[in-house]
């Protein structure tokens, strides 16, 4: 999965220049949704669906490059205690500024993320503040559009948990096999360091997907099945877990 996943990367970061030609300064310029829910195969009861709702918006588009901001919510439903038994509410919010250069998309990040339980008692706040850079790239050849993202960051602030740095990667693709129909695939790579102080080393999270979507007039439908290794899947417990999913992705990107 990770020689996969540099492979789409190095694809999506040789685009020529064309294909990120610039746009004229402008306001509120791009707007991108996606929400997502996926059945999950695991034995532990917490772990039985996975749903989130994410955008993205370019604030203001200045030609050379962008502002963008970015939320993300997420909740872990289990049937622990009922059959549907959400557990767990997680924001991300995140901040950016970029530059275009030749081929590629440059960008300074601030990345929040905050851990909450539902229904469970937990005073205590977990969450995280980081700092760092992205490159972003897109490519663009007949019947096949491949984009790569690579983000490395630095911790400024946490509570509870040991995280010290994170590399932070993405590619995916799309082969339009109708003008309405296409399959797809994404990768991600996570790697987490951290600061020894819960007796464990750096920690890797992969998932691979692979699916077909289905265009609308205004969104498209994606039907997928993933592999994942998740790192630190409950949010007071420091492990990784292994599960299979399947579901569907709503999105107008």
């Amino acid at each position: 999965m990770p020689g996969v996943l540099l492979g789409l990367a190095l694809l999506a970061w040789s685009a020529p220049a064309s294909a990120q030609t610039a746009p004229a300064s402008s306001f509120l310029s791009r707007f991108d949704f996606w929400v997502a829910l996926e059945h999950l195969s695991h034995d532990d009861p917490r772990y039985n669906w996975d749903a989130k709702w994410a955008a993205e918006l370019d604030l203001v588009d200045y030609g050379a490059g962008r502002a963008m901001f970015a939320a993300e919510y997420q909740t872990i439903i289990g049937e622990e205690f009922r059959f549907f038994d959400p557990n767990q509410g997680n924001y991300m919010l995140e901040g950016s500024g970029s530059v275009r250069l030749k081929g590629v998309e440059v960008a300074g990040v601030f990345h929040h993320v905050s851990r909450h339980l539902s229904d469970r008692f937990k005073r205590f706040p977990v969450d995280w503040n980081m700092v760092g850079g992205r490159l972003l790239a897109s490519v663009e050849r007949g019947r096949t559009q491949v984009r790569g993202r690579a983000d490395l960051r630095t911790v400024i602030q946490h509570t509870y948990v040991d995280y010290e740095w994170e590399l932070d990667t993405e590619a995916a693709a799309r082969v339009r096999l109708r003008p309405r129909t296409a399959v797809v695939a994404l990768g991600q790579l996570r790697v987490i360091g951290v600061d020894g102080s819960r007796g464990r080393g750096t920690q890797y999270g992969v998932r691979g997907e692979g699916g077909v979507r289905f265009d609308g007039r205004a969104a498209a439908l994606e039907l997928i099945v993933a592999a994942e290794r998740r790192i630190d899947p409950y949010q007071l417990e420091f492990s990784t877990t292994t599960w299979l999913s399947a579901g569907f992705r709503l999105t107008n990107r």
